[in-house]
């Protein structure tokens, strides 16, 4: 994130000095929506469904956890109905099903978070790779991240074809 993040801002920066050289020449933009483009890449879907794969068990886990802490406050609601002894005992499990929730779930999401993230910067290297080449090939002379404008003209968008050249580039194995 943080590279398509420094990558905005360089495109950010240059488009006045771009705007005061269209006077003198023509300038060939394209225009790209970055994470449409990465999202649609056959590598990232699948590595979207071997994450939901690799973390099933563990989600469904976190899931029987979240389940089991809502049954004791359930039972705690119950409250003139059961003795003090049995509300303390109670109020004690639930206490410590809270913190094994807590627990797992903070566990499961940084997991998740470090292996998405992973993948994410590979995906967006390899995504600059590919537009580098784009851009000799089709004689652009800069590419801007849609995100970053107010409008542009769809004919400019090479977010399609971005997406069907990372595919060729890196073919899902």
């Amino acid at each position: 994130m943080a590279f398509l993040n420094g990558l905005r801002r360089i495109l950010v920066l240059t488009l006045p000095l771009l705007a005061a050289s269209a006077v003198f020449a023509q300038v060939k933009v394209g225009v790209i929506d970055t994470q449409g483009a990465l999202a649609e890449t056959a590598e990232m879907k699948k590595a979207q469904t071997d994450l939901e794969v690799k973390y099933k068990a563990r989600n469904a886990e976190f899931q029987q956890i979240q389940k089991e802490y809502q049954d004791l406050q359930s039972k705690l609601s119950l409250g003139d109905k059961l003795t003090p002894q049995a509300q303390n005992e109670l109020t004690l499990q639930a206490q410590r099903k809270q913190r094994d929730l807590q627990r797992v779930g903070e566990d499961l999401q940084a997991d998740v978070d470090r292996d998405r993230n992973d993948v994410l910067t590979r995906t967006s290297q390899r995504l600059k790779q590919v537009l580098d080449k784009m851009a000799s090939e089709k004689g652009l002379d800069v590419i801007i991240d849609a995100a970053d404008t107010v409008f542009f003209k769809p004919a400019l968008d090479i977010t399609k074809e971005a997406t069907a050249a990372y595919d060729k580039a890196y073919p899902v194995k």
